[in-house]
């Protein structure tokens, strides 16, 4: 059993969406045949691996079953966080609902919550960028209070994540690595984003893995601040080939 991680998938298998990133570069070009390719490549049925954000661009859950149903339909479980292009995103009942209803069984939600798969902890939530020229947004936005919002989310999920590893660890002796999964880099270029940087180095975490940059290929894959590694995931960056863990 393995974990990978890959970000951005950017569905779009609903023509109705009328929106592909095929006109954002070569590397996009037939990026859909190419994740199916490269995924079912790498990961078996018995691996795991995190989605965080920006999955489909659907508005609505309705619309996005076709891209749910691809992925559900790639090997493997698959944990999925919210990205800010993720419109269909609602509440976990209603998703989770979803899910049962349309017999999507290999996927569950990273919100608010945790999972312990393998050797791993895994936790994390969106995380936002700090002013508002980093981020386009649909309506005036206030960055410092869905930061604070986003980093309240973070700590709630990493209590999740240190409650299930001391139940790891007093049932089998090894203790597994908490790994957090944000869409939005908490480091980039002239910026490190402090409530998040904050609650990271709290929980003492070591890895954080991120989305959400694309076309960018210079970049180098971690990012090494403060003693956490920040591992860019993005899927045109991985050339969509899920990244083992």
């Amino acid at each position: 059993m393995s974990v990978f991680v890959i970000s951005d998938l950017h569905l779009s298998t609903n023509i109705s969406t009328g929106k592909s990133m095929e006109k954002f570069g070569d590397r996009w070009k037939n990026y859909t045949q190419k994740i199916r390719k490269n995924w079912n490549a790498v990961v078996s049925e018995n691996d795991t691996v995190v989605i965080p954000g920006d999955i489909s661009w659907a508005s609505s859950l309705t619309e996005a079953e076709s891209d749910l149903s691809f992925i559900n339909m790639l090997n493997g479980k698959k944990v999925l966080g919210k990205g800010n292009h993720d419109y269909w995103w609602t509440t976990s009942k209603k998703m989770n609902d979803f899910f049962a209803e349309k017999g999507f069984t290999t996927m569950s939600l990273l919100y608010n919550n945790a999972y312990i798969v393998d050797r791993y902890v895994i936790c994390g939530t969106r995380g936002w960028f700090p002013d508002e020229y980093r981020q386009i947004a649909t309506e005036n936005t206030d960055c410092k209070k869905i930061i604070n919002r986003e980093a309240i989310r973070l700590k709630i999920s990493l209590d999740c994540a240190v409650k299930l590893q001391s139940q790891h660890f007093d049932r089998t002796g090894v203790r597994p690595d908490i790994l957090v999964f944000l869409h939005f880099p908490v480091v980039l270029g002239d910026f490190a984003i402090s409530e998040f940087l904050d609650v990271l180095k709290n929980y003492n975490i070591e890895k954080c893995f991120y989305g959400h940059i694309h076309n960018n290929y210079s970049l180098p894959r971690i990012i090494n601040y403060e003693n956490i590694g920040f591992i860019l995931t993005s899927s045109d960056f991985l050339n969509f080939y899920p990244l083992k863990i």
